[in-house]
C-alpha cells in the first residue's frame, strides 16, 4: 500500500474509479461518481442489483453476500477513503448498497411501493440521521483521524466500520418503521 500525501486534494474521476477493484466496489461500480446525491445513486443502484439479484441468489445466498459484502466493504471503505485523504467522501456508497440490501432482504417479497416506501425511508434516515443514527455517525466521525502517514490494516477496517456503521443504523431503522407500517396494515 501506497501512502496518500494528505495535502494533495484526489479528485476521483471514471477512469481512477475504474483502475481498482477496491474503488470500483467503494464507488458502486460508478454510481457514487453521480454529481447529484452519491448516496441516493448508490441506493438506486443497490435497489436494482437486488432486484436481478433475486433470479439468481436465495435468500441465504443474499445474507453471506450481505455479511461478506460488509465485511470486506468495512476495509475496502477503509483503504478507499484514506486514498482519497477524506473521512468519509461522499461517493464511496459501498455502504449504502450493503445496507439497503439489508433492509431489502427482510422486506421483500413486497410490492413496488413497499419497495419505494423502504428506499423512501432509508434515504431519509442516511441523509437526516436522526436519533442514535446520527450519534453513531458524529461519535466515528469524531473519533477517526485523518492520518498523514500509512493506515495499518486495522485501522482501515475500523475507518471502514465508521464509514458503513451508519448505514446499518438507517437500515435498522427502516425496518422498524416498515414493520411498524406492516402491523398496522392488518
Amino acid at each position: 500500500m501506497t501512502s496518500i500525501d494528505q495535502s494533495a486534494e484526489v479528485k476521483p474521476t471514471l477512469k481512477w474509479v475504474f483502475q481498482t477493484a477496491s474503488r470500483t466496489v467503494a464507488f458502486g461500480f460508478g454510481s457514487g461518481l453521480s454529481p447529484v446525491a452519491p448516496g441516493t445513486a448508490g441506493t438506486l443502484w443497490a435497489w436494482a442489483a437486488f432486484l436481478i439479484g433475486e433470479y439468481f441468489f436465495s435468500t441465504e445466498d443474499f445474507l453471506w453476500i450481505i455479511a461478506g459484502g460488509f465485511l470486506l466493504g468495512c476495509w475496502i471503505c477503509g483503504y478507499v477513503s484514506e486514498e482519497l485523504g477524506k473521512k468519509d467522501f461522499g461517493g464511496i456508497v459501498w455502504d449504502e448498497i450493503v445496507a439497503f440490501w439489508l433492509a431489502l432482504i427482510f422486506i421483500m417479497p413486497t410490492n413496488i411501493w413497499m419497495q419505494l416506501l423502504a428506499f423512501a425511508l432509508f434515504r431519509l434516515f442516511d441523509a437526516i440521521k436522526p436519533g442514535p443514527i446520527g450519534m453513531i455517525d458524529r461519535h466515528f466521525k469524531n473519533n477517526l483521524s485523518d492520518n498523514s502517514g500509512r493506515s495499518t490494516f486495522l485501522e482501515m477496517i475500523w475507518r471502514g466500520f465508521g464509514i458503513a456503521v451508519d448505514d446499518l443504523a438507517a437500515a435498522f431503522c427502516t425496518l422498524l418503521v416498515m414493520a411498524l407500517i406492516q402491523f398496522l396494515m392488518k
